[in-house]
């Protein structure tokens, strides 16, 4: 059985300003001193050391988190392209605001989150898309460490990614994305392919 620990990052300026931050890597995008002090909390009250090894995102944001975590455990750590956040095309580092006025039907009116038909509008990437990517991503690694303790430092959006396939879930819009420096759990069996979501969106 694989084990898989994910984090979201901290908070980030662009967190608070409300912009769609995708794969931005901009100062805005880097932790904040509140995202900073809420991944030290984590890291004083969810001791990874009890892991393996530590994957995360290669975006500024989540290799500070990953700096912050891993201070104490010192886990080997390695960076995965597939871990990035949803790339929202035209539309990454602008203001939710201004597109919501634009384009008010690429938007839920229930939780304010883009619909899927948003990737047409602004060039961006899927959700299918960023579902097959976590997907592969889980798969390679559960056969690459089969009963291995992972802790994956990721985004909003990935996490999510992951639980939804997890779950299977057939509404895009069932599964929100997780606070930041909260922790998800899923487990994964090698040999029956079997994915059980353990919690989601724990915060310590």
């Amino acid at each position: 059985m694989t084990e898989f620990y994910f984090i979201r990052h901290g908070q980030t300026l662009a967190n608070t300003q409300g912009v769609k931050q995708g794969t931005t890597n901009t100062p805005a995008t880097y932790l904040n001193e509140t995202g900073k002090a809420q991944v030290m909390r984590l890291h004083e009250h969810f001791d990874i050391s009890f892991a393996d090894r530590l994957l995360s995102s290669p975006l500024e944001r989540t290799k500070q988190t990953t700096a912050i975590l891993n201070a104490t455990a010192k886990l080997p750590v390695s960076y995965d392209e597939r871990l990035t956040e949803i790339s929202y095309g035209e539309w990454d580092g602008l203001p939710n605001v201004s597109l919501q006025k634009k384009f008010p039907a690429t938007f839920s009116l229930a939780t304010g989150d883009v619909l899927p038909s948003y990737a047409a509008l602004a060039h961006g990437e899927t959700f299918a898309a960023v579902e097959q990517r976590t997907a592969a991503f889980m798969a390679e690694m559960v056969t690459r460490y089969p009963t291995q303790r992972l802790i994956i430092v990721t985004h909003g959006f990935t996490v999510r990614s992951f639980t939804y396939n997890a779950v299977q879930a057939s509404d895009p819009l069932a599964i929100l994305e997780p606070d930041n420096a909260s922790v998800t759990k899923i487990t994964a069996d090698a040999q029956t392919k079997q994915l059980a979501l353990i919690y989601y969106n724990r915060l310590f």
